[in-house]
């Protein structure tokens, strides 16, 4: 049968037929391309990065694309996860909490993502449900074929149908073969039997082991794992073999015949240096070339936009690597001991090195039983200091040793979310003369709350409605250092609870700090400094401005930062003053238009 019969059948929603396929309001079946990827052989390979990276290859030669990643928990969305289990939770403008996935995304394709680039099996089965008690189903016994299946599938076309995008990626978490993920397979079957041939490109991603015993590599593994794909009926068209060395011919070749899959299509995506050179990589060995035949797109390259996108990377990463400096940066919290909870700030960290021509190394400081004594020694080595996002009371002391003791010495600093807050209660302690002062996050009984829920969040606590989530707007005070970084107004995007107590704003503002972005319609405090009198850079945000750092337009907070930490190494008179991305881009439209009369391009990421 083929795509307009299956839909003429089901149109009818008749119990005659064994279908269920429910389109969006104007989609067409065979009118978007998709690309899935799947893991086999076990989990952590990378799958969000490769598949950020090949859809930014196809996004170079004008594509437009649109990612989303499906998970297998049932969690509703990533809020609630720890961070030791499950990495940083990413947020997304519009509020949604996410996998750390996204931000890959995010980054790669510099495009601000919205719920509908995520979905949990919770979501699938909550929508399916609500269906159910609806009548949606017209007296059916409701079922994971098709049912379950068909609100996957209807995810994917509705984020087809909003992004207008030329090619969907599709991410499924985990590995195949996980009890989790099966449903996910099995939609990602019928997907490729609705929509028509050459509609939608499988890529399998694997794994090659190369035990140094042996001192060869093994496919074996490998080769069991694309199986288990077959088993569910997904036939890849491209393998993708990750290992550690290039992946010898020999091996290519036995995976090949194992997996019907053409051996020029079986490829090496072996370690490299940098996350930020797979792109290339991928375009060298070939990948985006057959993604592009297989799903016969290309009469849509536009080589002029595919030659300009790639040289703009390429001086990136020219960029990268002539960096011939160096500064130490302390991440001081209390997830140090996993990388991943700090995912977003390690690359916003990276792209102000790659913009200031330096690299960042990073020091991992726990602060869990840090005393003011023992921050003051565990801090002398370092040039900067990131206080990072949070909540509960673990740690928080030794937040606030931190923060004094950069305050007290000169040493960049940067509070972050529960670091902004950790550094007014410091400084209320310490300067305001409110020994007590707290949040009652922390102490609910302290004597100076100075971080508190507000009476508005206070009315809803009962609903479970008291985290601030997504992107806000920020009125930027004038005369400020933020207003250099951002001029009069900013967005940035928010996860938290607590807020600074509008009733000590007066008497912290007294004692020097300066509350230099608020929000526009509310007193909520969103950005502090100290005057450049009182301290070389000492800033802090309510919000993650990690979570909107991109390579080729790094955060002016990072920025500030990492430009603070050389002149600390280095001197001042070694470091020249600095121009936040903001002001450079002004002064080359300035100098753009007294040259020209013509519209300027606009720069792509």
């Amino acid at each position: 049968m083929d795509s307009e019969r299956l839909f003429d059948a089901v149109r009818t929603q008749s119990g005659d037929t064994e279908f269920y396929l429910p389109l969006p309001s104007g989609y067409q079946l065979g009118s978007t391309k998709f690309v899935v990827v799947f893991g086999t052989v076990m989990s952590g390979l990378g799958k969000g990065i490769f598949s950020s990276s090949l859809a930014k290859c196809l996004q170079d030669k004008g594509l437009t694309v649109a990612p989303i990643k499906l998970e297998g928990y049932l969690n509703i969305d990533s809020g609630t996860l720890n961070p030791f289990r499950h990495g940083e939770v990413f947020v997304l403008d519009d509020g949604t909490e996410t996998d750390m996935d996204l931000g890959t995304y995010e980054r790669a394709l510099n495009l601000n993502l919205t719920r509908l680039n995520f979905a949990t099996s919770g979501q699938i089965y909550r929508r399916v449900l609500e269906r159910e008690r609806t009548g949606g189903y017209l007296g059916r016994d409701v079922q994971m074929i098709p049912h379950v299946t068909g609100e996957i599938k209807n995810r994917l076309r509705e984020l087809a149908l909003a992004s207008k995008a030329d090619v969907v990626f599709v991410e499924i978490g985990g590995t195949v073969g996980d009890v989790e993920n099966a449903h996910y397979i099995e939609a990602m079957r019928q997907l490729a039997f609705e929509e028509g041939q050459r509609s939608v490109c499988f890529v399998a991603l694997t794994f090659i082991l190369e035990p140094s015993i042996l001192g060869e590599q093994k496919s074996k593994a490998a080769q069991l794992g694309i199986r288990r794909l077959l088993e569910c009926g997904v036939q890849p068209h491209i393998i993708a073999c990750r290992a550690q060395t290039p992946v010898t011919r020999k091996v290519r070749e036995k995976i090949a015949l194992f997996s019907n899959v053409a051996p020029e299509r079986v490829f090496s995506m072996h370690d490299c240096e940098s996350v930020y050179l797979i792109p290339e990589l991928l375009r060298g060995a070939g990948y985006d070339k057959a993604v592009m035949e297989w799903l016969e797109l290309e009469s849509k390259v536009e080589e002029t936009v595919e030659r300009e996108a790639r040289e703009e990377w390429l001086n990136y990463l020219n960029q990268r690597r002539s960096a011939n400096r160096e500064v130490r940066v302390g991440i001081t919290g209390k997830y140090t001991s996993v990388r991943d909870a700090y995912a977003s700030i390690l690359k916003a960290l990276e792209h102000a090195g790659t913009y200031l021509g330096c690299k960042v190394d990073v020091d991992w400081v726990d602060t869990s039983e840090l005393t003011d004594a023992k921050a003051a020694e565990t801090l002398k080595d370092i040039h900067a200091i990131i206080v990072p996002g949070a909540f509960g009371t673990r740690g928080a002391d030794g937040k606030i040793a931190c923060l004094k003791c950069a305050r007290t010495t000169g040493l960049p600093a940067l509070g972050i979310c529960y670091g902004f807050q950790m550094a007014v209660i410091e400084f209320a302690r310490n300067v305001c003369g409110m020994e007590d002062a707290n949040s009652t996050e922390i102490d609910n009984e302290c004597r100076y709350p100075v971080i508190n829920l507000l009476p508005e969040q206070k009315k809803i606590e009962g609903l479970g409605g008291t985290m601030r989530l997504g992107g806000q707007d920020i009125v930027v005070k004038e005369g400020t250092l933020a207003q250099r970084m951002f001029g009069s107004r900013a967005r940035m995007r928010f996860r938290h609870r607590y807020e600074v107590d509008p009733r000590y704003i007066p008497q912290l503002e007294f004692g020097g700090m300066v509350f230099a972005g608020r929000s526009p319609r509310a007193e909520i405090m969103n950005l502090l400094e100290l005057p450049a009198t009182m301290h070389p850079y000492y800033v802090g945000t309510q919000a993650h401005p990690e979570l909107t750092s991109r390579p080729l337009d790094p955060n002016p907070l990072f920025v500030g930062l990492v430009h603070a930490a050389l002149r600390r190494k280095y001197g001042t008179d070694q470091v020249a003053s600095l121009v936040f991305p903001r002001e450079r881009s002004d002064a080359d439209d300035d100098e753009s238009s007294a040259g020209s009369s013509s519209p300027q391009s606009v720069s792509r990421a």
